[in-house]
């Protein structure tokens, strides 16, 4: 078909593929994967049978192979099919649920649909920054939390309370995060810090300080970017004296957080007035 895309990231960072079909009406026979396949639909409507059970599934609809899981699916409304993915290995599911878990089981996910599923918007966000090569600190939460959520609610595993957290380990990341925050940091390079896993720090993190270990960190770059613009230093200046990767990224987060860009922020301070 003319219009349609295929296309497929590899990210080497969570060493898991995202697949992104727009437009096709192709008919998928019944197959089956060696890998774990979290999925939703974004347009289309399609028929899908799973180990010998029968689905209709539309749109918010989140889709759960496990592995070896036979299934094959076709458009039955006439219409073209827009779809995301993530392909996760078994190795790569183990070393996430040692994390999460302390042991190396590997879960069964107990349904192959979720209908209407809250977990969509979770998985559309992991998506977006794998296909735009976002950092590894934001991909590695995000998934965290995705797979957390799914072992938790629709498996066959029981994820095991975390232990009482100390005062003492935040404040340890807080301070690191506030001292290196114009350098490339990582989920893992926090979990070296206090010893903890890596699921255990951002449970921990997020209980305490109410927002995630990479939020925090996009907060303090934000708050140092305000300085600067104080200062009336150019917003690409910015960028890289506050540690993000690119102008568009500075945006995006200056905007979330102070609901004004980068340049009309400046201009308050240009002409001591409202932009």
């Amino acid at each position: 078909m003319l219009n349609e895309i295929r296309t497929v990231y590899l990210d080497s960072d969570l060493n898991i593929e995202a697949y992104r079909f727009k437009g096709i009406m192709q008919k998928f026979p019944a197959h089956f994967h060696e890998y774990y396949v979290i999925g939703f639909i974004e347009e289309g409507q399609r028929y899908m049978v799973c180990k010998g059970k029968e689905y209709i599934i539309n749109p918010g609809d989140l889709i759960l192979f496990n592995p070896y899981d036979t299934h094959s699916c076709e458009q039955i409304d006439g219409k073209t099919l827009d779809y995301r993915c993530i392909n996760v290995k078994p190795g790569v599911m183990k070393k996430a649920v040692l994390e999460i878990n302390g042991n190396e089981n590997l879960p069964c996910f107990k349904q192959s649909v979720l209908y209407h599923s809250e977990i969509v918007s979770n998985l559309r966000e992991l998506h977006l920054k794998i296909s735009q090569d976002e950092s590894e600190f934001k991909k590695e939460e995000l998934f965290l939390y995705l797979l957390e959520e799914l072992i938790q609610t629709h498996s066959d595993l029981t994820i095991l309370p975390p232990v009482s957290e100390t005062s003492y380990e935040i404040k340890t990341v807080c301070n690191y995060l506030e001292e290196n925050y114009t350098k490339t940091i990582t989920l893992n390079d926090l979990s070296v810090l206090t010893g903890w896993s890596k699921y255990h720090l951002l449970r921990s993190f997020t209980k305490q300080k109410g927002i995630s270990p990479y939020s925090y960190l996009e907060t303090i770059r934000v708050n140092h970017a305000k300085k600067l613009l104080e200062k009336g230093i150019k917003p690409i200046e910015v960028t890289f004296l506050t540690g993000f990767s690119d102008q568009s990224h500075l945006t995006k987060f200056f905007k979330r957080l102070v609901g004004l860009t980068p340049k009309q922020y400046m201009r308050i301070f240009e002409s001591k007035g409202e932009t």
